[in-house]
């Protein structure tokens, strides 16, 4: 194998979104991921890309070709309480405020791309160990046993000039990772409702956590977020009794129909305070994981790839030089830590249901609908990120 100048650890969105970022710069780039191609593009989970993530992915190339649901309006309430709010894309001149797709389908674009451009992708590969040296990182790589490349191992090591991990969770325990443990769980599932979602997203704000509606295909794909032990009563009831609840939930603003098999998986915060290190780079969830209350994470993740990308080729050279990842991290600052506090403040005033903090978040709600420019600032922060631009 060519010895790469970049070699990117992870072949999900995020990695092959800053591969193809970085086709025409002249680096020599590689990927490798641990899981086989097909697993990677049959990813259920379900993502909410702003109206900035939109104008990168047509830069990239692949917009045209997602299979994405518009979202043209986002209802947000809560339940036993006053306030209520509506953004609506047409206020902005946008044509969606945001869209929905899978992250599976998202992979497979991006990933036709990245193949149409001739990078390598180096499935069931896991990368065991990275060790930065002066000029290079060393990266022990092994292919998955079973896989077609374990019938051709390559003994030598790889040699990058800079590493970005792309992929994996974050070092818990770490000095440099900031955790906190939301002791929240999120039930994911897919429910049809009455009339369709006539591309609305809701949010709803509830005494046991926030309920969230995202408009995709025919249907709604549902995210609720409730205390470990609600999680372990609502999987145990059958669909009939999930969708009461739910329905107990919304009122009669909705009439919900059938659901789909739910799953579950813990909320919490976990960021490292610098994404750049020796010759290394994380980004996506390898970086921060966020709490899904705003559905800020892909769209910071690829604010991040589009902004590395720039820095590489405006700092010709030496990719992985200190310079260069400095470069990086400062021009990722305000926006970065800006959507990791917005996300972690909403998680604290709005999954509490301390009567006071009730009251205040159905001022703030009133607020937002009689506040114009109040509602702008939340608007654009969610389509722009913490910068309000693309």
């Amino acid at each position: 194998m060519r010895q790469p100048d970049l070699l990117v650890v992870g072949a999900g969105p995020v990695g092959l979104a800053l591969a193809l970022a970085l086709k025409d710069s002249g680096l020599a780039i590689v990927l490798a991921d641990a899981r086989p191609r097909a697993a990677v593009l049959a990813d259920p989970r379900v993502l909410a890309l702003a109206h900035g993530t939109r104008l990168t992915l047509e830069r990239l190339g692949v917009w045209d070709a997602l299979p994405v649901t518009p979202i043209r309006r986002i209802h947000v309430s809560q339940q036993g309480g006053f306030g209520r709010t509506e953004l609506r894309a047409e206020d902005y001149r946008q044509p969606a405020l945001g869209y929905v797709v899978s992250a599976g389908a998202l992979a497979g674009a991006l990933r036709a791309a990245v193949e149409r451009s001739g990078i390598p992708i180096l499935d069931e590969t896991e990368v065991t160990a990275l060790t930065p040296q002066a000029d290079a990182v060393v990266a022990t790589l092994v292919a998955t046993l079973g896989s077609p490349a374990a019938s051709a191992p390559d003994d030598a090591p790889c040699r990058a000039r800079l590493v970005a991990c792309a992929e994996g969770r974050l070092d818990v325990g770490s000095r440099d990772v900031v955790e906190r443990d939301y002791r929240q769980h999120a039930l994911i599932a897919r429910i049809d409702v009455d009339g369709g979602h006539r591309d609305r997203a809701f949010e709803r704000f509830t005494p046991q956590g926030p309920i969230a509606l995202l408009p995709c295909d025919s249907n709604f794909a549902l995210v609720q977020v409730v205390s470990p032990e609600r999680a372990d009563e609502l999987l145990a009831i059958d669909d009939a009794g999930y969708v009461a609840q739910m329905q107990e939930r919304f009122g009669t603003r909705l009439r919900f129909g059938t659901v789909s098999r739910r799953h579950r998986y813990p909320l919490g915060l976990r960021y490292r305070r610098d994404p750049a290190g020796a010759r290394t780079v994380w980004l996506g969830n390898a970086a921060q994981t966020l709490h899904p209350v705003a559905g800020q994470g892909f769209n910071l993740a690829l604010r991040d790839v589009w902004a590395l990308a720039d820095t590489l080729l405006r700092h010709r050279g030496d990719p992985g030089g200190a310079a260069v990842l400095d470069a990086y991290a400062d021009s990722r600052g305000l926006d970065r830590f800006g959507a990791i506090h917005f996300t972690d403040a909403l998680v604290r005033v709005f999954s509490n249901d301390f009567a006071p903090l009730r009251q205040l978040r159905g001022a703030g709600l009133l607020a937002l609908d009689l506040i114009p420019p109040l509602r702008d600032f939340v608007a654009r922060r969610m389509m722009f990120g913490a910068r309000a631009w693309p």
